[in-house]
């Protein structure tokens, strides 16, 4: 187990509240963090039949077991459970005492805002990022292997085909994770419907196209959609419209959280398939996306992620806000860095600025740092090692 960019922060948050919730995809490394950082907490795992039915059946009876708190691991399979423990908490608010996961994010989140309201922390614990990654021996170093890779803990841990295991992923998330989120009937309409989202990866999101292209109705795209988003397979890039007084391009953009599984969805199973791939450079744009998506999330940012297009054709894959500037940010696949490269970019900070300064990036797929005088050309490793919070 590699130490993960979260813990300080589960740490300070389990000395603030009396309970922390942590959510997350399934095998995002929950609960193996949480009994890593809270090792004398007793643990109960509520996918085990015989708990969940104890858990639901008797809720007194089964918190009364843990006078001390425990760890309560996918606790959204019980989802009656937080309303008990508010009472506990009540009577005794000690810092630290229950700590919650769970890997369905509106299930969870309902139940907890519900009954603990101003009683829990919550955070979100994502695939690995670069950095973390970058802890497990023999760690890819190609681009390429990076981005197949992905980053969900088994595959480095246990030093996994990555293309095995995003396969039982994939069945196992179809089979269990979708049918306890939504009453999905059609299993293989909706993997048809997710290979069509990898497909759409760092594309503005037509949701009446997407429906055409499925067989599917356009409120069904939605509300699979949502199952998606629930359980942190893909995000919503939403455009940038704050003190812009411009035509705007309204749609958001689609983003998978793991490019590993977006490359296993579309069919790519090798680092040379990856090469030579047409929407190479779109699983770039994703990768980068989300690794700095996982950074802001670690450091405990939410939001503030925005894309930018008008319809003059001026563009940018992202735009950080901040109190005191933005960043704009133009992702490219390729390994060296040309002034076509800074074009966008320098367009979009000109169209923006007038409202709050900026400074430029250009995230490449190559291997050399470029100061310039207004852009920083910001090598693909590099990504991790720069602030994206301030």
């Amino acid at each position: 187990m590699v130490t993960r960019d979260l813990t300080d922060r589960l740490k300070a948050a389990a000395k603030a509240f009396p309970a922390v919730t942590l959510t997350g995809p399934r095998q995002s490394g929950k609960s193996t963090l949480c009994r890593a950082v809270f090792p004398r907490h007793a643990y109960a795992n509520l996918e085990t039949p015989d708990i969940r039915s104890f858990a639901a059946s008797d809720p007194r009876g089964f918190l009364a077991q843990y006078p001390h708190g425990a760890v309560l691991d996918e606790v959204q399979r019980c989802p009656e459970l937080p309303s008990y423990l508010q009472g506990l908490i009540d009577q005794d608010p000690s810092p630290g005492k229950w700590i919650l996961t769970g890997s369905q994010n509106l299930t969870l989140l309902e139940s907890v805002s519900q009954s603990l309201a101003g009683r829990t922390a919550v955070l979100h614990l994502l695939p690995l990022a670069r950095s973390e990654v970058r802890r497990f021996p023999g760690h890819p170093k190609d681009l390429d292997e990076v981005m197949l890779s992905g980053g969900y803990p088994r595959i480095f841990n246990e030093k996994l085909s990555p293309a095995e295991w995003l396969g039982a992923y994939v069945g196992t998330y179809l089979e269990r994770d979708v049918r306890s989120i939504s009453r999905v009937g059609d299993l293989v309409t909706f993997q048809r419907f997710v290979e069509l989202c990898a497909g759409r990866t760092a594309q503005l999101l037509n949701l009446s196209g997407l429906a055409s292209d499925v067989g599917i109705a356009q409120p069904t795209v939605k509300a699979w959609l949502s199952v998606l988003e629930a359980s942190f397979i893909v995000f919503r890039l939403p455009p940038l419209h704050a003190n812009i007084r411009k035509r705007l391009v309204k749609m958001p953009k689609l983003h998978f959280y793991d490019t590993g599984l977006a490359c296993w969805l579309l069919g790519i199973r090798t680092a040379d398939q990856l090469r030579r791939h047409p929407l190479r450079g779109a699983i770039f744009e994703t990768w980068a996306v989300s690794e700095i998506a996982k950074h802001r999330t670690n450091q405990g940012e939410h939001g503030g992620m925005f894309f930018y297009r008008d319809q003059h054709g001026t563009e940018a894959d992202l735009v950080i806000e901040s109190a005191d500037r933005d960043t704009v940010v133009e992702i490219k696949a390729g390994q060296t860095v040309s002034d076509d490269m800074l074009t966008a970019a320098r367009r979009t900070k000109a169209a923006i600025e007038e409202a709050v300064p900026c400074r430029t990036v250009v995230a490449f797929g190559g291997q050399t740092r470029q100061e310039r005088q207004d852009a920083l050309a910001l090598p693909w490793d590099q990504i991790d090692r720069e602030s994206w919070t301030r």
